[in-house]
């Protein structure tokens, strides 16, 4: 097993938008295990960073600073950039640059390099509130194999909202392909990320004694641990070393990783019917949430050392405060 070497780190956690001086209570309890670590966790003002004030978002960031790690609620490709200057002019930096965040958070980044490993996709950009007229959809979907697909942007879907505004049942109705896509569009609304993108519906199993979708956390390109995905109802997970289907994904999942070449990284894993893993999301770990039962102890060793094993830590049983 390789020896962890405790270092200190420094994590941007988004403030409670009521208390200023502490962490949005969905990251509290992962500030506080950071501090018990030995490291440093700073606010910035989520809200004042996507109104455009990246200035005041990080005014309570020390000049000087030096490399940070951001832990919070997704940003903006563009918000995320803003951030890094004006921690720049500071004396600080981010640690995932801004090109490297891009890659990783946004799907025409990743897909492909994990072509292959995830269901065949393709998209159109499109701003907020812009759908993508019959035959630039139609065009689109005759490059995904034929049957059924999912919409999403380039970050996110809307599966809570499956029939009406996430599943095609057949890319040959393109009725149905355009009015579920409209109303993806519409429900999405200003946080539109990028355009819209249709994805291969593929088939993949419920979760029975462990869960059937599970997120791989990657520093350096090296898996670090593996956590129930934050959506699942079961919190334990598949232990790589003796569960050999997804023993047999993670080397070329390593290889994708890596060839993406960004330093934190999550990839989202589901069980396929026929029993093969398959990549169905790629994100930033920096934005990527944790399972509500996860070890937060065994989450923040990914940013406090310099080495650390993939490790399926059992579930804490605590929840952020």
């Amino acid at each position: 097993m390789a020896t962890t070497t405790a270092t200190t780190a420094t994590v941007l956690y988004c403030r409670d938008p009521l208390h200023e001086r502490r962490a949005d209570a969905h990251f509290a309890a992962e500030a506080r295990q950071l501090r018990a670590a030995g490291g440093t966790p700073l606010l910035i003002d989520h809200d004042a960073l996507l109104a455009g004030d990246a200035e005041r978002a990080v005014a309570r960031v020390p000049d000087g600073t030096g490399a940070v790690w951001y832990r919070g609620w997704m940003i903006p490709a563009g918000g995320y950039a803003a951030l890094d200057a004006a921690l720049r002019r500071r004396g600080s930096e981010l640690r995932v640059s801004p090109e490297a965040y891009r890659r990783a958070h946004e799907l025409p980044g990743w897909y492909e390099t994990f072509a292959g490993l995830t269901p065949v996709s393709g998209w159109l950009p499109a701003g907020p509130g812009a759908v993508p007229d019959p035959e630039g959809l139609s065009a689109l979907a005759a490059g995904l194999p034929p049957g059924a697909a999912v919409v999403k942007d380039y970050v996110k879907s809307r599966k809570h909202e499956w029939h009406e505004a996430c599943y095609v049942p057949d890319l040959a109705d393109p009725a149905a392909l355009h009015r579920v896509v409209a109303r993806f569009v519409e429900l999405q609304g200003e946080f539109l990320a990028g355009g819209v993108v249709l994805r291969a519906f593929e088939p993949f199993v419920t979760p029975e004694a462990a869960a059937a979708e599970v997120r791989v956390w990657w520093r350096d390109g090296a898996p670090r641990l593996v956590t129930a995905h934050p959506d699942s109802p079961v919190v334990e997970v598949p232990d790589p070393t003796l569960d050999p289907a997804l023993a047999a994904v993670l080397p070329p999942v390593r290889a994708a990783v890596e060839a993406l070449g960004c330093p934190f990284v999550t990839t989202d894993l589901a069980l396929r019917a026929d029993g093969v893993w398959r990549v169905v999301e790629v994100g930033d770990g920096q934005v990527s949430d944790l399972h509500r039962e996860a070890d937060q102890g065994a989450f923040v060793s990914l940013l406090t050392a310099d080495q650390a094993p993939l490790r399926t830590p059992a579930a804490s049983g605590t929840t952020p405060a």
